[in-house]
């Protein structure tokens, strides 16, 4: 018998809040049988967008929050301040062990303050990373960190990895998974100081299949299964490959339907352009936990339509069957032991 799982949506955070998070939550709940939702937000709008849709009124419960906590107030404030918020209500429940979960497309440093500083840290577990699927000729990989520490150490980028390498065996389903760091060249000497003191702290992990420095250019053709770095040029990355995607797909569609030629050669093309452009579609795969938590809690995209918010949920449905949280507490507890209480 499946166990239930219970997410809770941030209804009120996005640039298309609350519909499309409402119908993407919903969405969710149709392709998801063992999934009970909670929305969290403002009474009079949350309520207004539940009246649109038919759906099991038994899996879903409204939670009302009349604060929001807007995307340009200091992230440590808002939460201390705007206790009635939807994101300080919805992570406070995780903290409880009321939700497995919580989902919210609202302000970024609001969801990373309030992860630690609400649901908390695991034991052993030095800074908690923002980890998002990249799309990749190859299928995906996952980039970590993307935004949550810009000023990490060598020896987070070594916890880095190693959450990473377990979401992407249990969760992804790769198995080995390639770790590689982020680099300027893939000799040993280049790098900054950073790069120079994590490579042979990662290359000593029995436990990882480190393969040694990616550079950027090798990430979209699948080098790696885990992209390690630290946030900042985590962020930059991730910025970019989305910018190019938009610039490409734009030019593609402009080029396209320049000419009664090229719309001709467009209907020839459209089923197999369209199932190869799906697969760089990054909002497939939902958005990026927050790795190292007590509890999940999974940031997805301010501008994330419903498709998006469906899929970040359907997410972490599939993160609580795997346990992923239970394996990276087992491991950093197991590192930060005695040698002889380890062998026991």
């Amino acid at each position: 018998m499946s166990t239930n799982v219970r997410v809770v949506v941030d209804a009120m955070g996005g640039d298309h809040a609350p519909g499309e998070i409402v119908k993407g939550a919903l969405q969710a709940l149709e392709a998801q049988k063992n999934l009970t939702l909670v929305l969290v937000g403002r009474k009079k709008p949350l309520e207004a967008e539940l009246r649109k849709y038919p759906y099991d009124k038994s899996r879903v419960e409204a939670v009302f929050a009349e604060e929001v906590i807007e995307m340009a107030e200091p992230p440590v404030a808002a939460i201390r301040k705007k206790k009635d918020s939807s994101i300080v209500v919805g992570l406070n429940m995780v903290k409880r062990g009321e939700a497995d979960a919580f989902v919210s497309a609202g302000s970024t440093g609001a969801v990373l303050a309030g992860g630690q500083l609400i649901v908390g840290r695991m034991k052993g577990v030095e800074r908690p990373p923002l980890a998002p699927l990249i799309p990749t000729a190859k299928g995906v990989s996952l980039l970590i960190d993307c935004g949550a520490n810009v000023d990490a150490r060598a020896s987070q980028l070594v916890q880095f990895a190693k959450m990473g390498s377990i979401y992407m065996e249990r969760v992804v389903g790769v198995k080995k998974p390639r770790v590689a760091i982020v680099n300027i060249g893939a000799e040993e000497e280049k790098g900054n100081a950073l790069v120079k003191e994590a490579m042979p702290l990662l290359k000593a992990c029995s436990d990882l299949h480190f393969i040694g420095s990616i550079e950027a250019r090798e990430i979209p053709f699948g080098a790696a299964d885990v992209i390690v770095c630290e946030a900042f040029v985590g962020n930059v990355i991730l910025k970019l490959y989305e910018g190019t995607s938009s610039m490409l797909l734009s030019q593609v569609k402009k080029t396209l339907m320049s000419s009664v030629r090229t719309k001709l050669g467009a209907l020839l093309i459209k089923p197999a352009l369209k199932k190869t452009l799906k697969g760089f579609d990054a909002s497939q795969y939902g958005g990026a936990p927050m790795l190292g938590l007590k509890g999940l809690v999974v940031k997805t995209h301010g501008s994330s339509n419903a498709s998006e918010v469906k899929q970040s949920v359907i997410q972490c449905v599939n993160f609580s069957k795997q346990k992923i949280n239970e394996k990276i507490s087992r491991q950093f507890n197991n590192a930060a032991a005695p040698a002889s209480q380890q062998s026991k």
